[in-house]
């Protein structure tokens, strides 16, 4: 049985492995919430039916989830093969040109604020140790961390698929709802709270204000709503 790490009183964990998908879990239920709430307020405040309304947004939330999830996918892959290519190219660098590698690697180390007196000893772990050199060339140059690697199923998933979980809210009204501005109403209540809720767990995740980050969130929205009723009106169809 695994023995759980055991932290002392006060000390605060760091995230852990959910780290480096935070950028896609928080993007791809905010858009969802956002972009598919604009689209039901535009299409509403131009006239479409219940129906209609039903059949844009199910069609938007379907594209913006392929979209996110094929878009995340690509990005997060091409990233990993830039990263590949550039750690093969540094691994032909310590072979053919080691003094400059480690002399950089000192530059580093100095950034870092290591004092003169102390760059010799830190410096002889990696003088005969390709693999050590690599990896902090890896860290210190590219940015590159095992660790910290994103898999692009993994992006994909947390984007495609929350991105439908975030165009729920402006969705299930009308399923339910026969009056179109009662839905209407209900899908900005239960989009607003959405929001609202995303911005609260992002400040609990990067510890800054809980209010300010929700209240950001529907800010936005609001503002994007407006827009998005305006437009309606201006292109929508005439009434009766």
């Amino acid at each position: 049985m695994a023995i759980s790490e055991q932290h002392p009183p006060g000390y605060t964990p760091h995230i852990g492995e959910s780290r480096q998908y935070w950028r896609d879990i928080i993007l791809g239920v905010n858009d969802g919430l956002v972009s598919i709430f604009l689209l039901v307020v535009g299409v509403v405040s131009g006239g479409l039916d219940r129906d209609q309304v039903v059949l844009t947004a199910v069609a938007g939330a379907i594209a913006g989830a392929i979209s996110m999830a094929s878009g995340e996918y690509l990005a997060t892959k091409s990233q990993d093969e830039v990263f590949e290519a550039e750690l093969a190219l540094e691994r032909t660098h310590i072979q053919l040109f080691r003094d400059m590698e480690l002399s950089q690697l000192r530059g580093f180390f100095t950034d870092m604020g290591v004092v003169e007196a102390d760059l010799n000893q830190v410096m002889s772990g990696f003088v005969d140790n390709d693999e050590a050199l690599l990896n902090a060339m890896a860290a210190l140059e590219f940015a590159v961390v095992d660790s910290e690697r994103r898999s692009p199923y993994r992006a994909m998933a947390a984007s495609g698929l929350l991105f439908l979980a975030g165009a729920m809210p402006s969705i299930l009204p009308f399923l339910i709802i026969d009056s179109v501005t009662t839905a209407v109403l209900a899908a900005t209540i239960l989009a607003m709270a959405g929001l609202f809720m995303v911005g609260v767990v992002k400040a609990n995740v990067a510890r800054t204000g809980r209010l300010r980050s929700g209240l950001e969130n529907l800010i936005i929205a609001g503002v994007g709503g407006v827009v998005a009723y305006g437009i309606g009106r201006l292109f929508g169809a005439p009434a009766a």
